[in-house]
């Protein structure tokens, strides 16, 4: 089975298949569906939560765990990757590339580490420099509340 290469690099095994731990995919679901729930039938954030789905529908593109779209504005201002321990170095400089970039208009990327429940936030500015925090400015939310 063939991927590109512009897939999320944890989810392709050189090309033979996909790789998706159900620790990895279980993140994914707890933060989707919090964040749906609060999307599609609170309505109270404007931020759409679409995992595994390409920033950029024109091209090939990056595909974070989690992009949350502003669907008026065709952003996606916010970004989350989850990881285990061996995976956080390429996931960080994923996350930083992507945000100091700025094609795509993301303002805040999330790293979350399911090995050690901990956190790392970057936000468009911050000169590659990271802080541990699940706490989004621009949802005015903890991310880590729905884990």
């Amino acid at each position: 089975m063939y991927f590109p290469s512009t897939m999320h690099p944890l989810l392709v095994n050189e090309g033979l298949g996909v790789w998706a731990p159900i620790d990895h995919q279980r993140i994914i679901s707890l933060l989707t569906i919090g964040l749906g729930v609060l999307y599609h039938r609170e309505r109270s954030i404007s931020l759409e939560p679409l995992p595994e789905t390409m920033l950029d529908e024109g091209k090939a593109s990056q595909v974070p765990d989690i992009s949350l779209r502003d669907n008026e504005a065709a952003q996606t201002p916010i970004i989350i990757e989850v990881c285990h321990t061996n995976g956080l170095k390429s996931d960080l400089h994923k996350v930083i590339q992507l945000i100091d970039d700025g094609f795509y208009g993301i303002i805040e990327g999330f790293i979350y580490d399911y090995r050690t429940k901990q956190w790392l936030r970057y936000k468009k500015g911050d000169a590659g420099v990271t802080v541990p925090s699940s706490f989004s400015d621009v949802l005015d939310l903890d991310l880590n509340s729905f884990l």
